[in-house]
């Protein structure tokens, strides 16, 4: 079995990863700070996403790596956060070519997670790969990102990065605050609603991520989100509407700005803004979505026995 090692790999997204790449023949190995709080069937390494250490030997003769390590960006953005937000990308990545360049047998693919908010906030415009970046603290965060990737690459080594959108789990990630907000009589839209909400359901992602690891035509930028992003209005319907809750009270700006603080300890900004992404790349490799309709993604979510909950 052809080894995969994913660092960062012990969140909601590493551990579906793991799951669905190791039910498709490969043998994920995950590395990470902490201890994965469900039991797992996979080798785990600790690792600091700073300094070299054990977790090196792992990929030394694997053929992938796929970085996911990077601190969330569900916060307050204080300054200390912020650091950290763009220090934990920059790092990890960094310590990851340089181990890469001292061992004998490097992988022969680096797939590095990247971020659609790379594209800002456009009102209206549907982003691609094409699209410029944006301005902005998240705009910012992404390009570092990418080129410190770019730097730390060893030659010859193919890379793929996929600026990845909103990505709907059932077992983690934001979708459980906006489910406990809707059941709680609170699921309308947010400021004026029009913000752009781009998606992907986490099988799509996965498969995706293991397309770009076995296929050699997969490389350099591709958007992991659904060919059919909704405004944040039609979002917040869906998810209404997948729960059979008929009403959810909007949330006014100023509201959002002071409930996301309070009682969410995040970014109001994360709901207030947002972008309309698709892939055209993706399109051209003949990728072909499983849940490409923001209804039927939710449906099957909330269908599993282990969906989020209040």
């Amino acid at each position: 079995m052809e080894r995969i090692v994913i660092t960062g790999g012990t969140g909601f997204i590493g551990l579906s990863l793991a799951k669905h790449i190791s039910d498709r023949g490969l043998l994920p190995v995950l590395v990470g700070r902490n201890v994965p709080k469900t039991k797992i069937n996979f080798e785990f390494i600790k690792w600091d996403a700073i300094h070299a250490g054990d977790w090196i030997n792992s990929i030394d003769g694997a053929f992938g790596i796929v970085n996911l390590a990077g601190r969330s960006v569900d916060c307050i953005k204080s300054p200390d956060n912020c650091d950290e937000i763009l220090r934990s990308r920059l790092d990890s990545t960094k310590v990851i070519g340089q181990a890469l360049k001292e061992v004998a047998n490097p992988p022969k693919v680096w797939l590095q997670m990247s971020t659609t908010h790379i594209y800002g906030d456009p009102p209206t415009q549907v982003c691609t790969e094409s699209s410029g970046t944006g301005y902005g603290l998240a705009p910012f965060v992404g390009k570092a990102w990418e080129e410190t990737l770019l730097e730390s690459m060893p030659a010859g080594m193919r890379e793929v990065r996929l600026r990845t959108s909103f990505v709907l789990g059932s077992n983690g990630g934001a979708l459980k605050k906006l489910v406990r907000v809707t059941r709680l009589g609170f699921g309308g839209r947010v400021g004026h609603g029009r913000q752009g909400m781009s998606w992907i359901h986490q099988d799509d992602l996965n498969e995706i991520i293991y397309q770009a690891i076995v296929n050699s035509n997969y490389q350099g930028i591709y958007n992991a989100s659904s060919p059919n992003p909704v405004s944040n209005n039609e979002f917040m319907k869906a998810i209404r509407a997948s729960l059979n809750i008929p009403f959810g009270l909007p949330a006014p700006e100023w509201i959002a700005r002071v409930g996301a603080r309070l009682f969410f300890n995040t970014d109001p900004e994360l709901a207030l803004y947002g972008r309309y992404v698709k892939s055209e790349r993706l399109e051209r490799e003949g990728f072909v979505f499983k849940y490409s309709r923001i209804d039927e993604a939710l449906q099957d979510l909330f269908s599993k026995t282990h969906t989020v909950r209040v």
